[in-house]
């Protein structure tokens, strides 16, 4: 008799030929790349160093295509905006030591957005690992723990018969939801050891699915079939999880208003009759959340941005579906329910019944007019035509990133994404420096569509080498920058609480923007706020990369929750 679990698959006898005669003058790099191209991946990120050369001399045997950054942080924001993109685990190369340690940044992005991404770094060579100090060079006494606290899971490597095993079991954690960056870390003489291994072909690492408890789903979608006014909070994990029909088709059979997190650009229609739009950071939008008798959060952790900094205050009852069992009822009590984003709004379809309401929409624009008059009253016109301009540059589909400056903290509130999975910022870990070298990374994933990349002139400076990136392989990337001097949030923030900004912390000397891409042979043009629409669809409708450079001094609307 014979099992399922019995069953190996045979190899046929050309595999058996090949393995059992492999090319020659392979070595442990080649067991990387061939195992990256076994589990699908296309298209690697990084930066080489000395201990990482093995890896990327592989590279020359192999069908991957490279994109190779200035700067291992920057190439880790574009392996991030590649996972966001594709839904794959995006490999990114680096090597040990500084190398390594410069990614850090983004890859606490990647964690905190759950961005996939595959870190791979070399490490120094295998006796010099276990904490002794031998002096080698790049050498850290515990390279792992700079990285246990930023990404999903750490794995090291010994042997070159490891690699695949290893490398498969990351794959497969960075695809598990919540996606998120893990780290590999190789010695450097693994990696440049002859190879007698066979060839790597095919690898298992299918991530698991998260599927709710069905007892928890069943008194969910009976709370929110008796709700008497219930509301939705969408989050990121909608967007990760392609679950924005599921979305829609809960909130209409319900008639829930939906609110989308920043992170949840896009994940329901911006104009739809039941869309409270993005409005969190505003007061009226709390009011209205907090008078749900049912309040169903998805994929969101109710953080700081997402409870207009820790004010909100629920009185009715929360379902919250998240994905990472960590953010379960972490800042309110609910019925928490950690499953995938898509199969928990499957569920609740399945066994919801329809909620008849025709107060809603009503009700949603009454929330709407009240933000456009507290908006109004602040004589805030030139931004707000700023965001419109953008609006209509940008190609319905073509997606969008943006670093953390004044335009993109009004764009979080007020900027239709139109589609799902198309506007992205730095807003999961707040640092600078994201927008343009993830949009080099979205035009790697999607060349199909030009990609708008927006920061403030601080933001930028932490870019600028990248220029090259985008003209070395001819990246579709339109790259917006508003001039204003200096740090503007942070100016801002100094002034509201101190009175003025500390002496030179905020303003800045910078470049000729428009000059300094074209030495680099990219086009630029310098623009004003009344022709920026125009300027900024020229450069998109033009292939290749682009400068446009915005002079102006932005202000942001009046918080809320002080």
């Amino acid at each position: 008799m014979t099992h399922d679990h019995d069953l190996v698959l045979r190899p046929t006898a050309a595999q058996t030929a090949a393995a059992l005669d492999p090319p020659a003058g392979r070595h442990g790099g080649d067991l990387v790349v061939e195992t990256l191209a076994g589990l699908g991946a296309s298209t690697v990120f990084g930066l080489p160093g000395q201990h990482a050369l093995g890896m990327f001399d592989a590279l020359r045997r192999s069908s991957l295509r490279y994109v190779g950054l200035r700067m291992e942080n920057n190439a880790g924001f574009a392996a991030d905006a590649y996972g966001r993109i594709t839904g794959e685990a995006a490999p990114l190369l680096l090597s040990t030591g500084p190398g390594a340690l410069m990614s850090l940044a983004a890859l606490q992005e990647a964690a905190a957005a759950s961005a996939p991404v595959l870190a791979i770094g070399s490490q120094v060579p295998v006796a010099g690992l276990g904490g002794g100090r031998h002096g080698y060079l790049h050498e850290l006494r515990d390279q792992q723990a700079s990285f246990r606290d930023v990404v999903k899971s750490v794995h090291t490597v010994r042997t070159q018969s490891q690699i695949p095993s290893a490398l498969a079991a990351a794959w497969k954690s960075a695809l598990t939801a919540p996606h998120g960056p893990v780290w590999v870390e190789i010695p450097q003489d693994v990696l440049l050891a002859e190879t007698t291994l066979p060839v790597v072909t095919a690898m298992d690492a299918t991530p698991d699915e998260i599927v709710p408890r069905p007892e928890l789903t069943a008194v969910a979608a009976d709370l929110l079939a008796k709700a008497a006014r219930p509301a939705i909070i969408a989050g990121g994990g909608v967007v990760r999880s392609d679950a924005s029909g599921k979305l829609l088709a809960l909130a209409e059979r319900i008639n829930a208003p939906v609110v989308t997190t920043f992170g949840g650009k896009g994940a329901f229609p911006w104009t739809h009759p039941l869309s409270l739009q993005s409005w969190l950071e505003d007061r009226h939008t709390t009011d209205f959340l907090e008078d749900a008798d049912v309040l169903l959060v998805v994929g969101s952790g109710l953080g700081e941005l997402s409870s207009n900094y820790h004010t909100f205050a629920p009185r009715g009852r929360i379902i919250q579906i998240e994905a990472d069992a960590g953010k379960l009822e972490s800042n309110h009590p609910a019925l928490g329910i950690h499953a995938d984003a898509r199969l928990a709004l499957q569920a609740l379809l399945e066994t919801v019944d329809e909620r008849p309401d025709d107060t809603a929409p009503a009700r949603v624009r009454t929330v709407l007019a009240k933000v456009a008059d507290r908006i109004a009253a602040q004589d805030l016109g030139l931004e707000q035509r700023v965001v419109a301009a953008v609006r209509k540059a940008l190609p319905n589909r073509a997606p969008s990133f943006w670093d953390m400056t004044i335009l993109s903290y009004w764009a979080w509130s007020a900027f239709d994404a139109r589609h799902p999975n198309t506007m992205h910022s730095a807003q999961g870990a707040g640092g600078l420096g994201y927008a343009f070298p993830a949009a080099l990374g979205a035009a790697a994933a999607d060349p199909g569509h030009p990609v708008l990349a927006v920061s403030g002139d601080g933001g930028a400076m932490y870019s600028l080498a990248e220029l090259a990136t985008a003209q070395q392989y001819g990246l579709d990337v339109t790259w917006l920058i508003v001039d204003d001097g200096g740090y503007g949030i942070l100016r801002e923030y100094m002034t509201d609480a101190f009175g003025e900004p500390a002496a030179g912390a905020t303003e800045l000397s910078r470049p000729d923007f428009v000059a300094l891409a074209e030495s680099f042979g990219v086009p630029a043009a310098l623009t004003t706020p009344d022709t920026l629409a125009e300027d900024l669809s020229t450069a998109l409708a033009t292939p290749g990369p682009s400068v446009v450079v915005l002079p102006a001094l932005l202000r942001m609307f009046e918080p809320t929750h002080l």
